[in-house]
């Protein structure tokens, strides 16, 4: 009993004597040091300068460079057709026949009676009037022939009674054979003047009138063989034919579609300031679907007037195609150049920060300390990729283009080296 009592002290002294020393040792530990804070990996250059232009953005559809739909005047079947679509065409090309067996046989009726106006414009001013004026001259020589004969006589008979070897009667009756034969002579001398004058004048204006109208209907008819002839004012490539031979072509509906596609155009609606900003022959990108790289273009066509209902400047973007791979009716996106800045300092477009406070905009600058600090900026040619910085920074400030966002004042990063090496040769090139 005692041995047992004894052995249990023991043991109680040594588990005493253990936590103690457990005890002790955790006492003599050391608090534990704050770990310190982590810094934010980002990327950061300086900022740059050279030449930035003002991008000015719009989409349109590609419009050919000419287009005619060749449509014909009369109403007639098809007979004949020497194109398919597709085919490339010259101006003046022929490319659809009509049925005009009809008005051609107009055209020889029509030709037959021009003939016979000149036949008889012909016979009236070289044979019917000169007839006609040459016999009222006889008459007047005549006239004046008798009217000196019997002034003549007249005068002889005036002598023979002053000397009583003639009755007065002979005289009297002499006189007024003269008298006679003047007044004769004045009605001839009026006569020719009317020949002259009056008949000569309607007779040729007749004959001239029918000759011109009979011009005029073989005009006609020879234009009306012409419709059915149908040929390509432009040079081209048919894209539509819709009719083929034997249906019947309405007057004023296309029969032939032909475009002229080696150049295309992007026909585009701006803001009348950003068409300001634009010069003709000015450079512009086209971004075609399908295509990796865009096209250049050139400004071919800036509106002098408003779209009355849009208010907006039409302009057109001219780009080649002589190979034929873009397609009228694209749907494309063109980019032109406006105002230029010859030496604009500019950083990248992810470096902007847009202010949460009192508006306006900011770039997050990598300090000497290690710390990222705010820095307000005014901007001026924005570009997809770059930013005209106006106020607010020089080449010697470090600024954050990757990760700067929801950075704070004052919050410790590191920079990327391998992106500064990058920025850094960029930025010295």
């Amino acid at each position: 009993m005692l041995a047992s009592c004894t052995r249990s002290s023991r043991i109680h002294a040594a588990i005493t004597f253990v936590a103690l020393a457990i005890l002790a040792i955790s006492g003599c530990k050391k608090p534990e040091e704050t770990a310190p804070e982590s810094a934010v990996a980002v990327q950061a250059q300086h900022p740059t300068v050279g030449p930035i232009s003002e991008q000015i953005a719009a989409d349109a559809i590609l419009a050919p460079l000419a287009q005619a739909a060749i449509a014909p005047r009369i109403n007639s079947p098809v007979r004949a057709e020497y194109v398919q679509r597709g085919a490339h065409v010259r101006r003046g090309q022929l490319l659809v026949t009509l049925e005009n067996r009809d008005l051609q046989g107009n055209a020889l009726d029509s030709k037959g009676g021009l003939t016979q106006a000149q036949a008889a414009y012909a016979a009236a001013t070289r044979a019917t009037i000169p007839e006609d004026v040459q016999k009222a001259q006889l008459d007047v020589d005549q006239a004046k022939a008798n009217l000196d004969v019997a002034q003549r006589t007249a005068d002889e008979r005036k002598k023979l009674l002053r000397q009583g070897a003639i009755a007065a009667r002979d005289t009297q009756t002499s006189i007024a054979a003269a008298v006679q034969a003047q007044a004769t002579y004045d009605e001839a001398v009026k006569h020719l003047a009317s020949v002259r004058n009056t008949t000569q004048s309607t007779s040729t204006q007749s004959a001239e009138g029918q000759l011109t109208s009979a011009k005029g209907r073989y005009i006609n008819a020879e234009a009306q063989v012409s419709y059915s002839n149908l040929v390509s004012p432009i040079d081209g490539v048919v894209t539509d034919r819709p009719l083929f031979p034997g249906e019947t072509a309405q007057a004023g509906t296309p029969v032939v579609t032909v475009m002229d596609t080696s150049s295309l155009l992007a026909k585009l609606h701006i803001a009348q300031a950003s068409a300001q900003k634009l010069q003709l022959g000015a450079p512009a990108e086209v971004h075609i679907p399908g295509l990796d790289a865009p096209v250049n273009a050139t400004v071919s066509l800036i509106s002098p007037a408003l779209d009355p209902g849009s208010t907006t400047v039409e302009v057109w973007l001219k780009l080649p195609n002589r190979d034929g791979r873009f397609k009228v009716g694209t749907p494309v996106h063109a980019i032109m150049r406006g105002t230029v800045v010859p030496n604009a300092l500019q950083v990248p477009s992810s470096a902007l920060l847009p202010s949460q406070e009192g508006g306006g905009t900011f770039v997050m600058i990598a300090g000497a300390d290690g710390a990222a600090h705010k820095r307000p900026v005014t901007v001026g040619i924005r570009t997809p990729d770059q930013v005209q910085i106006t106020n607010g920074l020089t080449t010697a400030d470090n600024v954050i283009t990757e990760g700067s966002y929801g950075l704070d004042e004052g919050t410790k990063i590191t920079l990327d080296q391998g992106a500064n090496a990058d920025a850094g040769s960029e930025g010295k090139g």
